[in-house]
């Protein structure tokens, strides 16, 4: 039955207590008589016995209570801490504070500067070349600038990943020396796999400089996995074209190495070999005409975003991808595309995917979805945002009350396999007032029995806008001993046919349910959902009724 409410944990208790008294216990002494007369570089207080997890977690509680000060910085910025994230308490940090950071955090691997804006770039300058072992680095939103670009290329040999999106003084050269060195000629920052840049790009529908710039870093970092800007396709495409002459035409004083160059030294690697091959392993709106291009740079993917139009293209090309496990497809036209193209793409590479999420696509054809499903054992995520055919209205449609339906009719097997690591399945129709032709409906209905039956390990069902009956589906799928949604936590059934009755099966079955979302479900109505609410508190239920 859904969850019972729960008691914060001893760790919560104590860190509430402290932030509820800092100004009164923990930061009075210090704010009253030391603050504003000296700057201390070290202080000698409780919290430096306090581990740098629990500080961390401390500073972030005072921060969405906004209950931060300059004090309670002075005395939490400690010298043990390897994580620090100053994003929420962003107007509090100057200058002064990233110094204070420099001075005694030496041994940080985590720095989160997010929309620290008042720190002036040399300060990021000389905090960087103090912190040899960052990791992770966050300057978005900040006054990061080609200086600083160039201290965290030269300095941070470690680094990992590096956001510096929403930068305005971060320029297409800004970008080359973070991958380039020239007071020594050698390139740098050869460990950076993740790499946010947007909100960098300068105004104008397409700048050369830019996208030579970002081809750039995609041939010198040689461990880069993702680099997020709105150009990077385009970059892709130069590399892939090899055209560049009218690129570095314009660069013939540059200290940096033309691109000509950079690509001559990756096929060298490649023992002479044209081709050049890149590391990227997500990728983010990739259009669906660009995909033969990508698949031939990118072999490594494993997460990617792909859009399509209603236009019509060759084929989905995803086959050599062996490593995918994350694919989104979203359709950007007016009437979507045939969900049965997306059972024939993933034909070869269903299998390795553990999310899947397909959005505007047409459901026309009853076995599509199942078709799918039964390609995705091992899927851990499934997203879907289905429309129904425009020649519904001219088919038998779907009974709207299960009564006289066969329980054999529904118990058919549609799915041949388990989804033994599914925990989310998400399944939304466009229109709930557009009936579905009668055997897609039953179909519909036997593949979702399935799949929950099916699913040991589900925690949330999202089922909206669904134009055929759930009680039967829901009633079947919960009988006595079935043991399925057990792990079940939240369900959504919005704008769909469901009634009181399984609201009650839900409530009273084993299950770990802490939310139920029921608006605009007709046949729910106020007597049932103040029912559900009196028997939540009578059972005292930690669980959340929303509906309208």
């Amino acid at each position: 039955m859904p969850k019972k409410k729960a008691v914060l944990s001893l760790k919560d208790l104590c860190l509430s207590n402290v932030a509820q008294n800092m100004a009164n216990v923990w930061a009075k002494d210090y704010t009253e008589n030391y603050l504003d007369q000296h700057e201390f570089l070290f202080i000698l207080g409780p919290f430096n016995e306090l581990a740098g997890i629990l500080v961390q977690e401390l500073l972030r509680l005072l921060g969405e209570n906004g209950r931060l000060s300059r004090a309670y910085l002075h005395l939490l910025i400690v010298p043990h801490l390897k994580e620090l994230s100053l994003r929420s308490c962003s107007r509090l940090v100057s200058s002064a504070i990233c110094q204070l950071v420099g001075l005694r955090c030496k041994n940080l691997t985590t720095l989160d500067l997010h929309g620290c804006s008042r720190v002036q770039s040399a300060v990021l300058v000389d905090l960087i070349e103090s912190l040899l072992n960052l990791r992770k680095l966050d300057l978005s939103k900040t006054q990061c600038n080609t200086q600083v670009l160039a201290a965290v290329g030269t300095t941070c040999k470690e680094l990992r990943e590096l956001n510096i999106s929403e930068c305005k003084q971060v320029t297409a050269e800004s970008l080359r020396h973070l991958a380039y060195d020239q007071t020594q000629a050698k390139f740098i920052c050869s460990e950076l796999r993740v790499l946010l840049a947007m909100g960098v790009e300068p105004k104008g529908n397409y700048n050369k400089d830019f996208i030579a710039a970002l081809a750039f870093l995609l041939m010198t970092l040689p461990n880069l996995e993702y680099l997020e800007n709105g150009y990077v396709m385009e970059a892709l495409c130069l590399i892939h074209g090899q055209q560049f002459g009218q690129y570095d035409s314009c660069e013939k004083d540059s200290k940096f190495p033309t691109l000509a160059k950079v690509a001559q030294s990756r096929r060298k690697v490649k023992c002479g070999d044209s081709h050049i091959s890149l590391k990227l392993k997500r990728m983010n709106d990739v259009e669906v005409h660009f995909l033969e291009k990508f698949t031939s740079l990118c072999k490594e993917v494993v997460e990617v975003v792909i859009s399509c139009s209603d236009e019509p293209f060759s084929g989905w090309d995803i086959s050599s991808w062996s490593r995918l496990s994350h694919l989104t497809v979203q359709c950007t036209g007016v009437y979507g595309r045939p969900l049965s193209e997306m059972a024939i793409a993933l034909e070869s590479s269903g299998g390795t995917l553990q999310f899947l999420s397909l959005n505007n696509f047409l459901f026309d054809d009853e076995t599509s979805l199942s078709a799918i499903l039964n390609l995705c054992p091992n899927l851990i995520i499934f997203h879907s945002h289905l429309s129904q055919p425009q020649d519904a209205f001219h088919q038998p449609v779907a009974r709207r009350h299960d009564n006289a339906e066969d329980d054999e009719d529904l118990s058919a097997a549609v799915l041949h396999s388990k989804f033994p690591h599914l925990k989310e399945f998400s399944l939304l129709m466009a229109d709930p007032s557009v009936p579905l032709p009668s055997a897609t409906g039953m179909f519909l209905k036997c593949t979702l029995i399935s799949l929950l039956k099916n699913s040991p390990k589900l925690e949330k069902v999202s089922l909206l806008c669904i134009p055929v009956s759930l009680d039967k589906v829901f009633h079947m799928v919960l009988v006595p001993s079935s043991g399925a949604l057990t792990k079940l936590r939240e369900i959504n059934l919005s704008h769909s046919q469901v009634s009181g009755s399984t609201v009650h099966l839900l409530m009273n079955a084993d299950n770990h349910l802490n939310s139920i979302h029921l608006a605009h479900c007709q046949n729910i109505y106020r007597r049932d959902y103040d029912e559900f609410l009196r028997i939540a508190k009578r059972k005292k239920f930690d669980i959340n009724i929303t509906w309208e």
